[in-house]
Parts: structure tokens; sequence; C-alpha cells
């Protein structure tokens, strides 16, 4: 007598266990391998930006010219953006490192207030220690150069794979057109949802960016520009980035200003422009825009983070549009596309 579940075929089941072995064993490697598949997806994306750029100067100019233009281009763009992001955080660092002292006094008077209202704070998270202070501030400027190093690695993958991409489409065709067909049509698909995507994000990063610059300028806070340009960079980042913007300028507000109603005004305004814009706009017009519900992207976020740390909190979404595009192109994966749709 058969133990097979009614209406259940024992193929079915035994399937069943290698599609989860199988997502089990890649989302292991990734973890594991993180430091291989990091710049690969980062060039892959880098890829879908970039290539619309190469074809449309190739309509006018030779493909070599084209090319070459299209990687000095990038290569603009990713020294100028990664300059920005090393130059503002090292200026934090600076900023925080010389006034260490104002930093312990504000922590003191915290502890203190606390402590006057039964809540001891040392207990739990240790004694505030400057030198250890210190020392975090400068493995985040240390961090800060390591970033400098992964972009190198990215833009010289990007590089070569964009000298190889004609080569590889027409190798493939060579050997199946079909496949190949099949192939670029699912690729040009996911790179023009990404493209999109990354058109709104970077529209909503710029804003937020400029208003925080504007905001932090007039309210006297120092480190204006920095704050502009981290406020960019982290808006990138869903979620967890605009939070991060918030609370970090107003930190450094408890210390330059002995007033805490103007503290609490910089956390108000700085709040309701991330607000506006990072979390209710650019999320709303984002889902919509491409179809993704807002859930499927929090699960996505917090899912490469995990896996990835920072690098996936940037590109998980991204990587998440890939993934749902190619289940779209596939009759039998068309269901799960449907189902993290936000339509």
């Amino acid at each position: 007598m058969s133990s097979t579940t009614p209406g259940k075929k024992p193929f079915e089941s035994g399937r069943d266990v290698q599609i989860l072995l199988a997502v089990v064993l890649v989302v292991t490697a990734l973890y594991f391998a993180r430091n291989l598949f990091e710049p690969i997806a980062f060039a892959l994306f880098g890829i879908a930006l970039v290539w619309p750029i190469q074809k449309a100067l190739e309509a006018r100019l030779p493909k070599a010219v084209a090319l070459s233009l299209t990687i000095f281009l990038t290569l603009f763009v990713m020294f100028v953006l990664t300059m920005a992001v090393v130059w503002s955080i090292n200026d934090v660092v600076r900023w925080a490192i010389i006034n260490a002292a104002s930093f312990q006094a504000l922590y003191e008077r915290w502890t203190s207030w606390l402590a006057e209202h039964g809540i001891h704070f040392t207990e739990g998270f240790g004694q505030y220690n400057a030198r250890a202070f210190v020392g975090v501030l400068r493995a985040i400027a240390a961090g800060a150069n390591t970033f400098t190093g992964f972009s190198i690695g990215v833009f010289l993958l990007l590089t070569f794979s964009l000298t190889e991409l004609d080569a590889f489409r027409s190798r493939l065709n060579a050997l199946t057109p079909r496949i190949g067909q099949d192939v670029a049509r699912t690729a040009a698909s996911i790179a023009g949802k990404i493209r999109k995507y990354m058109l709104i994000r970077t529209a909503a990063s710029l804003a937020t960016g400029v208003a925080v610059f504007a905001f932090t300028l007039s309210m006297g806070l120092d480190l204006a520009i920095a704050w502009g340009v981290i406020s960019f960079v982290l808006n990138y980042i869903p979620y967890v980035g605009p939070l991060i913007a918030v609370i970090l300028p107003v930190a450094f507000a408890s210390v330059q200003f002995e007033s805490w109603q103007t503290v609490i005004f910089i956390f108000g305004g700085l709040y309701l422009i991330q607000f506006l814009i990072g979390n209710y706009l650019e999320p709303v017009i984002a889902g919509r825009s491409l179809s993704i519900s807002p859930l499927v992207m929090l699960v996505a976020f917090f899912f490469w983070a995990f896996l990835w740390g920072m690098p996936g909190a940037f590109i998980g979404i991204p990587v998440t549009i890939a993934l749902l595009t190619i289940c779209e192109q596939s009759p039998s994966l068309n269901w799960l596309a449907k189902l993290c749709s936000a339509r």
C-alpha cells in the first residue's frame, strides 16, 4: 500500500525536495562566497544602466570609440560618486574626533538625566569610552576607503564585460538561436525595469540630498554639504538609509547646539523630508511603476541585507526585479511573478 499523499504523484514530491535543496544551496553559496558574487552583481547592474548609452553612441560613432566613451563616462560617474562619499564620511569623522569631548559631555548629561528617572543606561550598554568612540569613527573612515577598492573592482569587471558582451551574444546565438533570443529578450526587459527603478530612486535621492543640504544650511548646522551628500547616498538604501540620514545629523546637532528646541526642530525637519520623499513618495511610485508589491520590496531588502550586508541592502531590490522578470518569462514560474505583483 502506497504512503504517497492522495492527489500528489511521487516524482512531484521528489522534485519539490530537489527544488528546496537547490534553493538552500544557492542561498548558502551566495552568503559564503559574497566577496565573489557582490562585485559581479554590481557589474551586471552597471551593464544594465550603461548599455543603452553605448548603443546610442554606436549609432553615431565607430564601435571602438563608442565603447571607449561609455567606459570613460562610467569611470567619471563612479569616481565622482565614490570621492563624494569618501570625502563626506571623512569630513564627518574628523568633526566628530575634534569634538569628542563634547560627545562625552552629552553622554554624561543624558545618562545623568536617565538615572534621575530610574533608568540606568550604563548597566545595559557599558560605560562610554572616548577612545573606543574614536576607534569606531576611524573604522568607519577605513570602511569608506575600502569602498573605493570595491568600486575599482566593479569598474574592472564592468569594463571587461562591456568589451565581451557582443561577442558573447554572437556565440550564444550561434550555438542555440532560440535560447539566445529568449535570453536577449529577458535581459532587455530586466535592464529596462532596472533603469526605470534607478531613475525614480535617483530623482528621489537628489531631491532628498538638496532638501537636506538647504535645511541644515539654513539651520546653521555644520557639515551641511556632507549631510546632503550622505542623505543622497543613503536614500539608495531603502528603509534603513533614510533613518540613518536623520539620526546622524541630529546626533551632531545635539553636540553643536545647546538649545534642545533647536535639536528637536532639526529632527522634525529632517524626518519630514525623509518621510515625504524617501519613505512615502518614492517607494509608492517605484512599486506602482514596476508592478512590485511594497511588501515584496521590504522582504527583498531584509533578505539581501542579511546575505550581503550594506551592499545587499543597496542592490537587493534590483536583483529581485531581475529574478521576478525571469519568472515572468517562464511559464512554470509566471504565477510567482503575479503573486508578487502590486496589481
